[in-house]
């Protein structure tokens, strides 16, 4: 199962408002991921998009792969009927609300299975991917991007003083085997890929710019971003209500701090993952 009572209610509902700013935070994730997809699909290939979240990566994939066959899925509803609104009716897409650890469709034997920072809230990541596996035909490329290392996200670094102050115990606390960072650890990746009977993946690392704020009101955007979705948000919503003023004025203060011509960016860094089923 998938950690899913978070992704179908306000998690997956504030992502579904935000979708331009988190498109725009994981924009160059993207990029990167359609182009290795592209460079592994057959004309005319049968493509799954693993918590398509708004359709973002199925777009593109559309547009680059114009014979292609497109179906997304998410847990989220709301982020459903964002990638149905952008896609518009009929065409090579279709998207469906599900749960990537256990849908299964009329018609499996998809060519190539992607997914954009969607794999890593598996409450159980070696069972989710024996059933990814069976969804694909034999000789299919996986191909999926998750954030590295929390300690490689100058996003994260730079919030510490924030957790430090309001939420200490979570700078304690062990990286949880689900949530944004749980595939940092590229052995973890490894194990659980081969053990779900994935071949060998190969993992390329990915530095970007994490683009949280932009254009006539970049502090503003970036509030909007941290304050509605992420760890940040997360950590919001679980200490005191008399200490959020504060801690949101430190994130502004921090946002500030990193305005460059009109964008506010953190330095970011993903991996690129690309495994095949034998």
């Amino acid at each position: 199962m998938s950690v899913s009572h978070d992704w179908r209610g306000e998690t997956g509902d504030a992502w579904a408002e935000e979708w331009p700013r988190t498109d725009r935070t994981l924009a160059p994730v993207n990029d990167a991921l359609v182009a290795e997809a592209v460079a592994h699909a057959a004309a005319g290939a049968r493509i799954l998009d693993l918590g398509c979240g708004g359709g973002a990566t199925s777009l593109a994939l559309a547009d680059a792969l114009p014979e292609a066959r497109i179906t997304g899925v998410d847990l989220s509803s709301a982020l459903v009927a964002v990638a149905r609104a952008r896609a518009g009716e009929g065409g090579r897409l279709s998207f469906e609300v599900g749960d990537a650890a256990s849908w299964s469709p009329a018609e499996a034997a998809f060519d190539l299975i992607v997914s954009r920072h969607g794999v890593m809230f598996f409450d159980d990541p070696v069972a989710a991917f024996t059933h990814i596996k069976g969804l694909a035909r034999p000789g299919a490329s996986l191909i999926f991007s998750c954030f590295r290392d929390r300690r490689d996200n100058e996003w994260v670094r730079a919030m510490r003083p924030v957790f430090e102050r309001f939420a200490p115990e979570t700078l304690a606390a062990p990286e949880p085997p689900t949530g944004p960072f749980a595939f940092g650890d590229p052995r973890r990746i490894y194990e659980i890929l081969c053990e779900a009977g994935f071949a060998a993946p190969e993992m390329a690392p990915l530095d970007f710019d994490f683009v949280v704020g932009a254009g006539e009101e970049p502090i503003a955007g970036a509030m909007a971003y941290f304050t509605r979705v992420g760890p940040i948000a997360v950590m919001l919503r679980g200490i005191a209500e008399a200490d959020r003023a504060a801690a949101t004025a430190m994130i502004a203060s921090i946002a500030a701090e990193h305005e460059r011509d009109g964008r506010i960016a953190f330095a970011a860094a993903a991996w690129i993952v690309r495994s095949v089923r034998p």
